[in-house]
């Protein structure tokens, strides 16, 4: 059931029924390409996006209050011990969790063992059995020997437009996982008194839709249950016509006797004649950007000059160019799977280009590529030179990417009854006519639109769009090389992950929904990107093969994100961790770090295998009980969508879905490195979420299948009876603590926690904080010692802060939650003065600095978006102690490195910011002077100068920037030690 909420940046959302819905996934937000500084030649001043805080739109919205309470002393076993059971919002369960078969001896019929337990269990379903026949099938998708079933409530003549579904995990007559979003009210609703046309006219006031212009506009009768009875209902379905060009896409639930507006979905979330052949970057060019063509041929069959044989389409055998309704090639990029055009003059991204490279019959998707973007340094006026900006070459290039998913995705269970894309399915299963329709440049004409990729993913029978487009680097923005996006296959394969994973999850009727459902939306993409290049062969660009977008974005250390996946320290404590908040892409990668850990276990249990044993797996041709470790993992991912009932998920509705994927498939033989794995990261025997738009869930370190140990805070020296807060990880501001010392609050001082070595972070008022690694021992509970010294600059000690710019207190109320600002005028000098506590002289050896930025929250005081390059970059300490009201007197004691927070390539990450300890010559001071030398924006070289060769844009973000006049910092602490 989906909790009501809003969320920061763009999130990952998808359709509840999906005969109508349409969804765009993007890799990051679309970067409006800015034009030179006022008073420069080539534009105006710059309008600036953060990279991962766009907001398209509104939120979320679901409008169904109430609860219905769950049948008293119910028990969702016919045998056995009580299983867990999480209730929706219509009294019943939402997931029904257990690691022993929740029933048995039902039959080998997958569908009629699905019924019948439903049947058994009428106390806790609240279906009789007449209402469970009456139950449509969906789907029946096989995992290994066992299935997935999937069944939806109809109400009267309506289906469920939003919730009525039932996943049922069978194996060998026993049922192994349930997830429902059921009603226990299952009569007609009310008769409609609304037009079609008059709902949708309110869907389109709700979401500031012109329908006269909406590219898409339909709507189409369902039911929609709610606690308060069931509701008459009409799915609308509105996408383009957004005010002042504004991307816009929605899907409304408008009662349709009410008119009220039920549930809404932004829909916006943001990488030879018988032998065809293609020339394709398997991963990407050259990371180097050097313009040598090292493409690779691959061919359909063996053949002389092929390097690489892509076989046929896994369900047919036919080659991608083959157009399957009249069995012949269509000589150009349109295939049953993918179909790929050039779309550059059009920044809308729901159209459709209409140019395909179309071939002679020799079938040689071959031309020449040149570099040209990069060559050229992004001039547009490269579009119109000899070759079109290598054109021709990327067209094919995206093609062959996105058949190359559809293959490899196919043989994990993305097929038709999966609901899959391919323009004719045969008698497979699925609707058809629905391949994926493949966009390259796109935009590549339209100056604001650059630096990002999208996929909207419409339902079972309607064709998705996907847009690549070109890279450049933007003043006070984004900083890419002059690259082409349709050349780096882990932004590719990410954006065909949207489409995959959003049709699996929850069937044709649901998709990801919610702040933590999107973030594994994202996570799910940059993981099966990885996995795909991975089990081929072929390396993306990075320091190593888990970097997501090292290509389009030129950092072979982190990619598009703030960490390479293989070396993340997040945990589910993090929610929330990242500098604009609540943040689907950030938050992503504390699934990414978990899944990934998942993974090496797996790797570690099975192996690696040769390139041979990958290749034959990835093929489909090995079984996957014996392929490498990778194999299963990936399986038991795409098993674990089938899993999942709706998509209004949190981790540990995904963790117990990949739990009973292992169960169904392998027998549960690997509960005990998944469970190992889930607990390092935060999601062990505990972890609690109160739904997918909480921001604070409540973490776990324990392993039940484990032997654990544990920690005792104990404050010493000054500390020794403080109020202290632990924090797994790098992060304090806005993530939840494991373990405190204060006696007011519920969660006690003792931390339990699978073995290991852990990053932690122990703050409290009067303390300041502290970063530091410790040992978990397995069965021994062991005292933490905390010998912490006073803060010297902390308001909870005495301290006051006056000074330039706006809230200034909160530069010394030690959490890195918020921040001091100050938003005009040159920020080289802006100071801020800490009066410290006491009439006496202190004595001070060291500081703490942070640069963390605070979320948009609309602060009164501080009414500038913030923005990551009007962080703090390098700063002066002076210290008074006589007479300290006259500026004269302040004595400089510090200048840090001109990169204290150093910040790299595309743009500045929280982990570049957060606070770091500096030691300063030991002054005796009563007053401490944080005086700014420069921000990212004004003191980093990476975004100095003009570094592209584009008329209409300057990149110099001291002068071509707004936040060129900003400075912010979160915390300015002191010690003696």
């Amino acid at each position: 059931m989906r909790i009501p909420g809003t969320q920061e940046g763009i999130v990952s959302t998808k359709p509840w029924l999906r005969s109508t819905l349409i969804v765009v996934a993007v890799i990051a937000s679309a970067l409006p390409l800015a034009g030179a500084a006022q008073g420069q030649p080539g534009g105006q001043a710059p309008e600036i996006h953060d990279f991962q805080a766009e907001n398209h739109g509104k939120p979320d919205l679901d409008n169904r209050q109430g609860r219905v309470p769950p049948p008293t002393g119910a028990n969702a076993r016919s045998a056995g011990s009580t299983a867990e059971i999480r209730w929706n919002t219509l009294g019943t369960p939402a997931a029904v969790i257990s690691a022993q078969p929740l029933a048995d001896g039902l039959g080998s019929d997958p569908e009629q063992a699905a019924r019948s337990y439903l049947k058994s269990n009428q106390a806790v379903f609240g279906l009789t059995d007449e209402s469970v026949d009456a139950l449509e099938k969906v789907a029946v998708n096989p995992i290994g020997s066992g299935h997935a079933v999937l069944l939806r409530q109809r109400f009267g003549d309506l289906p469920a437009g939003v919730d009525g579904l039932v996943a049922v995990g069978v194996a060998g007559g026993q049922v192994r996982h349930v997830t429902s979003s059921l009603s226990r009210t299952t009569q007609a609703p009310p008769a409609a008194t609304l037009s079609a046309q008059q709902a949708m006219e309110i869907a389109a006031r709700d979401g500031g839709i012109d329908l006269a212009t909406a590219a898409t506009k339909q709507a189409t009768p369902v039911a929609v249950p709610a606690p308060d009875g069931v509701h008459s209902a009409y799915q609308v379905v509105l996408i383009g016509g957004g005010q002042q060009g504004e991307t816009a896409a929605y899907t409304t639930h408008v009662d349709a006797v009410s008119g009220a507006i039920l549930v809404r979905e932004n829909l916006v979330d943001h990488f030879d004649p018988d032998n065809p052949h293609w020339s394709v970057f398997p991963s990407n060019p050259r990371d180097d950007y050097s313009s040598a063509d090292t493409r690779k041929t691959w061919c359909f069959a063996a053949g002389p000059g092929c390097d690489y044989v892509t076989g046929g389409d896994p369900g047919t055998g036919k080659a991608w160019d083959v157009d399957h309704a009249t069995n012949t090639p269509t000589n150009s990029s349109l295939g049953n799977a993918a179909r790929t055009y050039e779309n550059r003059a059009n920044g809308d991204p729901f159209s459709v280009g209409t140019r395909s490279n179309v071939l002679t019959p020799s079938r040689n998707y071959t031309y020449p590529w040149q570099n040209a973007w990069h060559e050229a340094k992004c001039d547009p006026a490269a579009l119109d030179q000899p070759g079109e900006n290598d054109l021709e070459a990327a067209i094919a290039n995206l093609n062959a990417m996105h058949n190359r998913m559809h293959d490899w995705s196919y043989r994990l269970g993305f097929t038709e009854s999966a609901w899959n894309m391919q323009a004719d399915n045969g008698d497979r299963g699925g609707l058809g006519n629905d391949p994926e329709q493949g966009n390259a440049q796109a935009g590549a004409r339209v100056l604001s639109v650059r630096d990002n990729a999208n996929q909207i993913t419409g339902p079972d029978g309607v064709a998705p769009i996907t847009n690549m487009y070109l890279w450049q680097p933007i003043a006070g923005s984004f900083y890419s090389p002059c690259v082409d996006g349709d050349y780096d296959m882990s932004v590719v394969g990410h954006e065909y992950t949207h489409a995959i994973s959003g049709r699996m999850i929850g069937g044709p009727n649901a998709g990801w929904s919610g702040a933590q459902a999107g973030a594994m939306n994202e996570s799910t993409s940059d993981l099966v990107a990885m996995e795909q290049l991975f089990e081929y062969g072929f390396r993306p660009s990075g320091l190593t093969p888990y970097v997501t977008g090292g290509y389009v974005t030129g950092d072979k250390a982190r990619g598009i994100r703030n960490y390479d996946m293989s070396k993340s320290p997040l945990n589910y404590s993090d929610m929330n961790y990242d500098i604009v908040g609540q943040q689907v892409h950030a938050d992503g990668e504390i699934w990414s770090a978990t899944q990934f850990d998942v993974r090496a276990a797996f790797v570690k249990r099975y192996g690696d295998g040769t390139a041979k044993q990958q290749r034959a797996c990835a093929d489909g041709q090995t079984p996957v009980d014996r392929c490498p470790g990778n194999r299963r993992w990936a399986q038991l991912s795409f098993d674990a969508l089938l899993l999942m009932a709706s998509g209004a998920v949190s981790y540990v509705d995904h963790r117990d879905a990949l739990l009973a994927a292992d169960a169904i498939r392998f027998g549960g033989a690997n509960q005990d490195i998944m469970w190992r794995a889930f607990a390092e990261h935060g999601l062990g025997q505990g972890a609690a979420s109160l739904g997918p738009n909480d921001p604070d869930p409540t973490p776990s370190f324990v392993n039940p299948a484990g032997k654990n140990g544990s920690l005792r805070l104990k404050p010493l020296g000054e500390a020794k009876g403080a109020a202290l807060r632990l924090y797994a990880g790098d992060y304090e501001g806005r993530v939840v603590p494991i373990a405190d010392t204060d006696p007011a609050t519920p969660l006690g001082d003792v931390v339990e926690m699978t073995p290991g070595a852990y990053d932690f972070v122990v703050a409290g008022n009067g303390f300041g904080h502290t970063r530091f690694k410790y040992v978990v021992l397995p069965g021994i509970q062991l005292p933490l010692p905390l010998p912490l010294t006073r803060n010297l600059a902390s308001a909870a000690g005495g301290a006051a802060a006056a000074g330039d710019g706006v809230n200034q207190a909160k530069l010394i109320d030690e959490t890195e939650a918020t921040n001091w600002a100050s938003l005009t005028g040159a920020p080289a000098g802006k100071s801020v003065v800490v009066d410290l506590a006491g009439d006496s002289p202190v004595k001070i050896r060291r500081v703490q600095v942070s640069a963390m930025l605070r979320p948009n929250v609309g602060d009164p005081a501080d009414p500038g978006a913030q923005n990551r390059f009007s962080s703090l970059r390098a700063f002066e300490v002076l210290a008074c102690s006589t007479d300290c009201a006259q500026p004269a007197n302040f004595t400089k004691i510090y200048t840090s490195p001109s990169n204290a927070f150093d910040a790299g390539l595309p743009r500045p990450r929280g982990a570049d910011l957060i606070f770091k300890s500096f030691g300063v010559r030991a002054t005796s001071a009563t007053h401490l002077m944080f005086r700014v030398v420069s921000t990212q924006c004004t003191g980093n070289p990476r975004y100095a100068g003009e570094q592209d060769s584009d008329p209409n844009s300057a990149t110099d973000c001291a002068t071509a920037s707004p936040q060129r006049e900003q400075v912010r910092a979160a915390e300015f602490q002191a010690f003696a030690h």
